[in-house]
């Protein structure tokens, strides 16, 4: 069902979402993941180190090192870290960015260092939103190109995290002022196709101006690359509409309109379905069927589900086999059924969640943010395996490598592995 795309080579986890766009790790790097562990007594933590900064960036893991990005508190300062896997050396803690005068993230959740890397076998890409972005050598962290001339408006900080696709490195800029896509050639970085929402977002005021100054526009959404019909779109989802756009030149091929906004979690490719969830507002999560007939406002016609109460807001789901498994802000998981759209079953795990959940084999790995994780094994229904817990929460999803699983706290990163790992 799912196809490892060629960028992603055989690294195992290469961007925020997993080696297949969909929070499933391979089948080799699940073996072998520990479903227990515990700070106080130090089973299964092969090894812990703190993170200078704050940062909600998923790791990007390959040929034995785990990349991520931080920032100092005020984002004047951000970074890109490089992190031995086998032995939590620190190989690099570069500066990559400093900024004068960032925007305040004006909310407790967000941070400057939200957008997860990309990470390829001969590059890492790493992003900031409108404060920078640039592909490193992956040996020496150095800067083969970067770009800081994107204008946005984050209001709220950056949080959508760059693809690759070919050769082209794609971003999204969804800001309270300007919202678009572009393709960067990732070689070079320059620029090869910039596309602007054509959303109708019913927020002008009186004055002809947008009200809230804009923050209803604004959205985190990182975007997904699906075949149809031997081409390659990529679907996105912004405040009140999501897309699909040819990703070779960025025009726009249909388009779903709804009533959400702050959309966070990229589309899942279930079949010839795109699974997309809207964000805050309604919170709908909703099938869209893709054939050669998906052209236009396709809203009130290609809709093979949608799901319209009980949906997650900020953590995406993850979509194992014909499942998709879902948690809300309040603690709730739900598997729904990836073809018809119906509720399977529905389990409380406790608190309340920002992280993804991620699938690692027959477990699912939920992670809150007083810093519990909950392992729950993936059968209809759920069962919860174990729950445990470290000493700070976690907003960050979590990512898995050759049988071990890495949890970034508010402050600090963990490997999880048993003892021959």
């Amino acid at each position: 069902m799912f196809m490892r795309p060629l960028w992603a080579a055989e690294l195992p986890w290469p961007n925020r979402n997993g080696p297949f766009q969909n929070g499933c790790a391979a089948e080799r790097d699940a073996r072998g993941v520990p479903v227990h562990w515990d700070e106080a007594s130090g089973k299964n933590i092969a090894w812990k180190i703190d993170l200078d900064g704050l940062g909600h960036s998923t790791p990007v893991i390959g040929h034995g090192r785990l990349w991520l990005t931080a920032a100092a508190t005020d984002g004047k300062r951000q970074f890109v870290y490089a992190i031995d896997t086998r032995t939590g050396r620190v190989i690099q803690h570069k500066l990559v960015f400093e900024n004068a005068a960032p925007e305040r993230l004006g909310n407790k959740v967000n941070t400057y260092a939200s957008p997860s890397c990309v990470l390829e076998d001969d590059a890492v890409y790493v992003h900031f939103g409108s404060y920078g972005t640039a592909r490193l050598d992956p040996q020496t962290a150095s800067v083969i190109w970067q770009r800081r001339d994107f204008p946005c408006r984050h209001f709220r900080g950056p949080g959508s995290s760059p693809i690759v696709w070919r050769d082209l490195l794609i971003l999204t800029f969804d800001g309270i002022d300007q919202q678009y896509l572009v393709a960067l050639d990732k070689h070079t970085g320059k620029t090869v196709w910039r596309t602007d929402r054509s959303t109708d977002y019913h927020d002008l005021g009186p004055d002809g101006k947008p009200k809230a100054d804009g923050d209803i526009r604004k959205a985190y959404g990182t975007p997904a690359t699906m075949d149809v019909n031997g081409r390659t779109q990529l679907v996105s989802i912004g405040s009140r509409a999501a897309f699909g756009y040819d990703a070779a030149s960025g025009r726009e091929i249909w388009t779903v309109t709804h009533e959400d906004f702050n959309a966070a979690a990229p589309p899942l490719h279930y079949g010839n379905l795109a699974i997309i969830n809207t964000g805050s507002g309604g919170e709908n999560l909703m099938a869209v069927r893709l054939d050669e007939s998906t052209h236009g406002n396709v809203t009130h016609t290609h809709l093979e589900w949608n799901r319209t109460k009980r949906n997650s807001r900020l953590s995406a789901p993850a979509l194992a086999g014909d499942r998709v498994w879902m948690l809300t802000d309040n603690g709730v998981l739900f598997v729904i059924d990836a073809k018809t759209g119906e509720e399977r079953a529905a389990m409380r795990l406790g608190v309340s969640f920002t992280a993804s959940p991620l699938v690692a084999g027959d477990s699912l790995y939920a992670c809150d943010i007083d810093g519990t994780t909950t392992v729950v094994r993936t059968s209809v229904p759920p069962q919860i395996v174990a729950k445990n817990r470290l000493s700070e929460g976690m907003r960050a999803s979590p990512a898995v490598a050759e049988g071990a699983i890495y949890l970034r706290t508010y402050h600090s990163l963990y490997k999880i592995a048993g003892a021959a790992k």
